[in-house]
């Protein structure tokens, strides 16, 4: 597979991911996740290891939150052997509990070549911010 195969076949793994879990189905994540994979919280707050922990967190998301604008760009992928780490920006307004919040930050996946397939073995997000978003209307909350 030659390199640029390679970061095109990367991307296009990251956009099903993420076309998958807002199409509100994160259960069929399973396939894009290496039975190890680790998610390392924001801030290096914590973590989750495993697959089934990982779609848990989109799961749950997804049961309470409702998304109504989603951005990625300058999505960048770095090749070393038979892995790849991607990072892109990613801007999102979603609302959960009744209130919207608009949400950015850098998404940063690794992935690992299985098989001719690219699993993710390691996630983690920062320049995380989040707020309310304000009501176009009337300025407020």
């Amino acid at each position: 597979m030659s390199e640029n195969s390679a970061r095109e076949s990367v991307i296009a793994t990251m956009i099903a991911i993420n076309r998958t879990w807002l199409e509100n189905r994160p259960e069929a994540l399973s396939s894009f996740f290496h039975p190890d994979v680790i998610m390392v919280f924001p801030g290096f707050e914590g973590r989750a290891q495993g697959r089934d922990a990982l779609i848990a967190g989109f799961v749950d998301f997804c049961t309470n939150a409702k998304v109504h604008e989603y951005r990625e760009d300058d999505m960048c992928v770095d090749l070393i052997g038979t892995n790849a780490v991607l990072s892109f920006r990613y801007e999102m307004v979603y609302e959960r509990s009744g209130e919207a919040y608009r949400a950015f930050g850098r998404d940063l996946w690794v992935f690992a070549n299985h098989e001719g397939s690219w699993l993710a073995v390691w996630r983690t997000m920062f320049d995380v911010s989040e707020h309310p978003e304000l009501n176009k209307s009337t300025g407020s909350p």
